[in-house]
């Protein structure tokens, strides 16, 4: 019987390689053949790495061959977020400002996934600079849903999710600021982790908000995903953020027990903004999880209401900050008719950044100035704080926290597009996470009735990935139906 490897979930592959029944080299063909017969209809990857690949996979065949111990990704293709710094290929954000930038160092995370024996594909697209929530604001091309190609596949990291879900790649390597690996994971129908900040280094990865940024995994399944954290998560002395706590195995932390698991439901995550399929599917999770052995504790998070305003003033701030650097001068597009060193800066940021960049580089550098530092970023930094104190409160309750991870299971292309805030409300429930600091997941639940997948989200309190890691995997385990993921061919 033929095997479909792009089917298989990252612990089937490493199983399978470590023991011989399959060649590294003969999965990354099989990836790279399924590249090629469907990117074209879904836009995920912006760099194949074709030559890189089989590169790799050799070697961890040689490695296997030479009676070495594989490492625990052996095998398994991978694809990265265009935000993630590699010596291989370039590392553009998917802006025009940095369509020619090539990094002359790796990304820590590129370097441990290396160091695992994974096997890169290439890079895939995303939100220019991660701003954005549908994968629409690219410089490169347009990223399809696999579900429905009308529909946006989320963003920030949509390629990540469209390359997994459409089975290019059996894991996505993607960054969450807001919920840009969890909304587009839901979207997609795959699992999307956010672990909590300061679990994962962010060397190399180019900035969006700093206080926030988060790198995580976009999986098939809660068990690929804990696998692949056991591969990132670490303290690095380039990350002075990275926690020094020592790292458990997540995989070991699946174990299906949840009895006694205390599940908060905060009030504010189920309003009328909330579609009815999706509340349904969401509800119908939860009572899953209430039925074998979890009660489930009524909450509220009354700062909710303010978080996306909150996150808008913050991101906007820090990303003027870490956008300053790229000016045309060191590195950076240039534009070609500058002449001066005032055209140098003007032209060449005018015309490399998107509208949705250069929209949040001006608020941002608005906010930071004399009269509006303290009337807007200050105070947005102390709801900040009690937006923090909301969750440390709703923690001494409960356990997880449950709900859903977009108000809505999708959109077309172009309906928000000319709108920012009604784009950015698609966070509503998962930006929180992001300034509280706390891990998160979105899990497949369901789809709809017109055929697009639902994600629940679960939180916890800071470093308990395994609680939420164990809850999601009870719950995939038992759910009763699997992921049937769009053939496309």
């Amino acid at each position: 019987m033929t095997t479909h490897w792009h089917k298989q979930s990252a612990h089937e592959i490493v199983e399978a390689v470590a023991k011989g029944a399959v060649s590294a080299s003969a999965v990354t063909e099989a990836y790279l053949q399924r590249i090629d017969a469907v990117d074209a209809k879904i836009g995920a990857y912006t760099q194949g790495w074709d030559d890189t690949a089989r590169a790799m996979a050799q070697q961890v065949d040689e490695k296997i061959a030479r009676g070495e111990k594989p490492g625990i990704l052996a095998g398994v293709p991978i694809s990265l977020k265009e935000s993630i710094c590699t010596i291989t290929g370039k590392t553009t954000c998917s802006s025009k400002m940095l369509e020619n930038f090539r990094s002359p160092y790796d990304a820590t995370v590129v370097s441990r996934l290396q160091a695992a024996d994974a096997v890169f594909l290439g890079k895939v697209n995303m939100d220019e600079f991660a701003m954005g929530s549908s994968t629409e604001n690219s410089a490169h091309q347009k990223t399809y849903n696999p579900w429905n190609p009308d529909y946006i596949p989320g963003g920030s990291s949509g390629g990540s999710a469209a390359a997994v879900s459409a089975g290019q790649c059996a894991v996505s390597i993607g960054s969450d600021t807001s919920g840009s690996v969890r909304l587009p994971a839901s979207l997609c129908g795959c699992v999307g982790m956010k672990p909590s900040y300061g679990r994962i280094s962010r060397y190399g990865l180019v900035a969006l908000a700093s206080s926030m940024d988060t790198i995580g995994p976009l999986t098939r399944s809660v068990k690929d995903a804990a696998l692949v954290l056991n591969a990132l998560c670490g303290a690095d002395s380039k990350d002075a953020m990275t926690a020094p706590d020592a790292v458990p195995d997540f995989t070991q932390a699946l174990t299906e027990d949840i009895h006694g698991l205390r599940i908060g439901i905060p009030k504010e995550y189920f309003g009328e903004e909330l579609e009815p399929q999706v509340r349904e599917r969401v509800e119908t999770a939860i009572s899953l999880l209430e039925k074998n052995g979890a009660s489930l504790v009524e909450l509220s998070l009354p700062t909710t209401e303010y978080a996306t305003a909150v996150y808008l003033v913050l991101c906007a701030a820090e990303a003027s900050a870490c956008l300053a650097r790229l000016d045309g001068i060191r590195y950076g597009f240039r534009h070609p008719d500058a002449q001066t060193t005032e055209d140098v800066y003007v032209l060449s940021k005018s015309a490399g950044f998107g509208p949705e960049v250069r929209r949040r580089i001006l608020l941002g550098t608005c906010l930071l100035s004399k009269g509006f530092y303290d009337t807007y970023f200050v105070k947005a930094q102390k709801v900040r704080t009690l937006i923090k104190r909301d969750f440390e409160a709703a923690f001494s309750q409960c356990d997880l926290i449950a709900g859903p991870v977009s108000p809505v299971a999708g959109f077309e292309f172009g309906l928000k597009a000319g709108n920012p805030v009604q784009m950015q409300l698609s966070d509503l429930y998962t930006v929180s996470a992001n300034l509280a600091a706390l891990p998160a997941i979105s899990v497949p639940c369901g789809v709809t009735d017109s055929g697009l997948p639902v994600g629940l989200q679960l939180m916890a309190r800071p470093f308990n990935e395994a609680a939420i890691l164990n809850a999601a995997y009870f719950y995939e385990q038992n759910r009763g139906f699997s992921m049937e993921y769009p053939t496309l061919v």
